[in-house]
Parts: structure tokens; sequence; C-alpha cells
């Protein structure tokens, strides 16, 4: 199909330049996008609804991304908050040490003694210089630390919005798809109900067939009821009165006859 369709708009190409000239371009572009969307709109639903939910499935490898990305972000900012720690622990003890000798500086003696030795006011200054220096290393260090810190937290917190976003988005679209199928299969069910009562011909013929034999049977039973009504033969008796006085008049009346003749 797609050779074929590429055969055509070559075609279309060579003749549109052929007939049109300058306005080729724009008969191409109009072909092309006729053909493109008269084979979108050939391709059954049921094939482009499958491709949707292969599509939304792809998603997967990229969310899986993310969270490895999310990790490594959460690894970096558990070990910058140890180094914090760390260098802050260091720092309250370099501070400390630089204020005791700082305080024992301002009370001028010969020697000053340290875990049991000796040292002079010189030796005692140089190493109150060398420690205020790393004292300023280790606070820019805990400065850097922290930077970083806050960097990686608003990375690591924009890829859990980014993550969280494609979850959301993925679960909404495999809800459109459903839904999607769902209204697919109430169209089918339509159409085949459509199509049911689209011929309704041998509805019709049964009715039709109904109604005649309905019409014969009145006819029929109506033959029966005049048939009876007719005879070839005269009738000795009388047919019975539906009047109830007169029934019980002739019923007892004949009897009573009956009884005077055999006396007399």
């Amino acid at each position: 199909m797609v050779k074929r369709a590429l055969l055509t708009v070559g075609g279309l190409s060579l003749l549109s330049v052929f007939f049109f000239g300058r306005d080729a371009a724009s008969y191409v572009g109009t072909s092309a996008g006729w053909l493109k969307s008269s084979v979108r709109n050939s391709v059954p639903l049921e094939f482009e609804i499958e491709r949707a939910r292969k599509m939304v499935k792809d998603l997967v490898p990229d969310i899986r991304k993310n969270m490895h990305v999310i990790a490594q972000e959460e690894v970096e900012v558990e070990r910058l908050q140890k180094q914090i720690a760390q260098t802050e622990g260091t720092l309250d003890k370099d501070r400390s040490e630089v204020l005791r000798l700082k305080t024992d500086l301002q009370s001028p003696r010969d020697k000053y003694e340290y875990a049991g030795r000796s040292y002079t006011v010189q030796q005692v200054k140089v190493d109150l210089s060398n420690r205020f220096e790393r004292f300023k290393t280790h606070e820019a260090t805990l400065a850097s630390f922290k930077e970083i810190h806050t960097a990686r937290s608003k990375s690591l917190d924009a890829a859990r919005q980014k993550l969280e976003g494609m979850l959301a988005a993925k679960r909404k679209l495999e809800v459109d798809v459903e839904n999607l199928e769902a209204r697919l299969k109430m169209v089918e069910v339509a159409q085949t109900t459509s199509n049911y009562n689209f011929d309704d011909s041998q509805l019709g013929r049964a009715k039709e067939l109904i109604g005649d034999l309905r019409t014969r049977l009145n006819v029929a039973e109506k033959l029966v009821n005049v048939e009876g009504e007719f005879h070839d033969e005269i009738p000795l008796t009388a047919p019975a009165t539906d009047n109830i006085i007169e029934q019980v008049t002739d019923y007892f009346t004949p009897a009573t006859t009956n009884v005077a003749e055999t006396v007399h």
C-alpha cells in the first residue's frame, strides 16, 4: 500500500510539473495531503486504537529512565547531606579551637601548655593562623556543599514532578484508549442493529403471513358455525328456549298431564 502511494504521489508530481509548471509544488502538496488523509481514513479503527494502546505502552521506557534519574539524584542529595553534616561538625570543632587559642593569646604569657606540652607565643600564633585558614576553607566548603545541595534538590523535585506528570498522562491516555474502544464497540453494536432494521422485508413477510393465517382461521370458524345452522332433515324438536321461566314450566307441565290421564 505504501509503495503504491509513493508511486501515485510520484506520478502526480510529474504530471503537475508537466501541466502546471511553476504552480506544480502547490498541486503536489495538495495531492500528497489529500492522499495522506485518504490513506488514514482507510485504516480500520480497531488497528488505530491498538496502535494508540501500543504508543501508550511505549512510554514505559521513558518513565523508567526518569525513575533512574530520580534514584541517582536521591543518592547524590543524600551524599551531600552527609557531607554537609560532617563538614558542619568539623567546622564547629575548628571554631571552638580557634576561639580557644585566640582567648589564650589575649592573656600574654611566656609559655602555653596544651596536652602536657609547652609552646611559645609565636608557635601558638602560627598554629592559630593555620587553624583559622583551615576553618575558613571548611566554611567555604560547607557553603559550596549547601549550594550544590540546593541545586540538586531542585533538580530532584523537577524530575519527580516530570515523572508524576508522565504517570498521570499515561493513566489518562490509558483511560482515553479504553473509552475509545468502548465507543467503538457501541458503534459496532449500533451498526449491527441498524443493519438488521434496515432490511425488514423478512419481518414484513412474517407479519403478512401471520395476518393471512389469522384471516383464514376466522373464515374457517365462521363456516363451521354457519354449517351448524343449516340441516337437510326437518327438526322434530323445538330448540331449547333461553327463558328460564319457560324452561321450568315445560319441565314440570308434561309430568302433571301424564298423572291426570292415568287416573281417568
